[in-house]
């Protein structure tokens, strides 16, 4: 199945094709969303209460995927624009204050979402293997949404960018509302499927059908690629 027809949700069960994208070289920029090293660090299970290790294991095929999966087509999609001389610019969460008080309600409340990141800590950085070269831009955020919490719209403008890749985790959360921002800022926004992830394969999938084709053209990497200018 295409993407074109694949991940149709209620709202566009039979709705026209859509067209392929016209990706031109300095409008179109990869966007790669919260991919941190606090989400890909694991602590020792010999370590952990019983309650702790059945939350840890239930967590497992997220990591598999993001190493089997995620990482190496996030890798793929950098070589792809940086070979090309396309923009790359990251979002990554961090705060300022070592206390964290300038969170953002949604990074305070209880539960998993309850995360303190101080920007210069290991926790908050982007992992070494995708990490960003040269003066690519990072957009530092304690929201969930790349655009309300900083100027990335600002900077995607100034760039003069009318299509943005996105790329990252958590397909639900942060890059779900990143999509919609973009979108809702008549951003032309392209989701990358296997280079993102969810807590569960799930609500991987759920989102993508969520977002597909009003907010979003959910694609390969593969597809995507070869819409790239040369």
């Amino acid at each position: 199945m295409s993407w074109k027809t694949a991940r149709r949700s209620f709202y566009y069960d039979g709705a026209p094709e859509p067209a392929d994208p016209v990706l031109v070289a300095g409008k179109v920029a990869l966007l790669v969303i919260d991919v941190q090293n606090v989400y890909l660090d694991r602590p020792d299970p010999a370590t952990l209460t019983a309650d702790e290790r059945a939350r840890h294991h239930a967590w497992t095929p997220f990591h598999d995927r993001m190493h089997a999966v995620v990482l190496p087509t996030v890798a793929r999609l950098l070589d792809a624009f940086r070979s090309r001389g396309l923009d790359v610019l990251y979002a990554r969460i961090a705060a300022q204050r070592h206390d964290g008080r300038d969170r953002s309600l949604s990074q305070k409340k209880p539960g998993w979402n309850n995360i303190l990141l101080p920007k210069d800590e290991f926790a908050a950085q982007i992992p070494a293997a995708i990490a960003p070269v040269g003066d690519e831009i990072v957009v530092t955020k304690t929201t969930d949404s790349a655009l309300t919490g900083t100027n990335l719209r600002l900077i995607l403008t100034n760039l003069g960018i009318t299509h943005v890749v996105c790329a990252g985790i958590f397909t639900d959360q942060c890059v779900a509302s990143t999509v919609r921002s973009l979108a809702d800022e008549s951003f032309d926004v392209i989701v990358v499927e296997d280079g993102c992830a969810a807590g569960t394969a799930a609500l991987h999938e759920r989102e993508l059908e969520i977002i597909n084709m009003i907010y979003a053209s959910v694609m390969s990497a593969e597809d995507l690629i070869g819409y790239l200018p040369q």
